[in-house]
């Protein structure tokens, strides 16, 4: 796989290919936004960009994640109030 100029070779279980085949792909994709908005930035900084927007989106998925429970019980007991309001 290759990540921007640079070939990256990993051992990887099989059924993960397509998962490191696809994040290779958001990266480089990621990478050229970057490149785009900053021409005259070093690799390193674009990296840099880069790997921060993953982490914060990895970030922010996993805050919506923790919350999932949280919000499932809090539209439960507001059906239920809702149910007991129309009685």
């Amino acid at each position: 796989m290759h990540l921007d100029a640079h070939s990256v070779g990993l051992d990887v279980p099989r059924d993960q290919e397509a998962n490191y085949r696809n994040a290779a792909a958001l990266l480089n994709r990621r990478y050229q936004y970057y490149l785009k908005l900053r021409p005259n930035a070093s690799a390193e900084q674009l990296w840099m960009y880069t790997a921060l927007e993953v982490a914060v989106a990895l970030q922010s998925d996993a805050r919506e994640k923790s919350l999932e429970p949280v919000e499932k019980q809090v539209n439960e007991i507001n059906q239920l109030i809702k149910n007991t309001i129309n009685k």
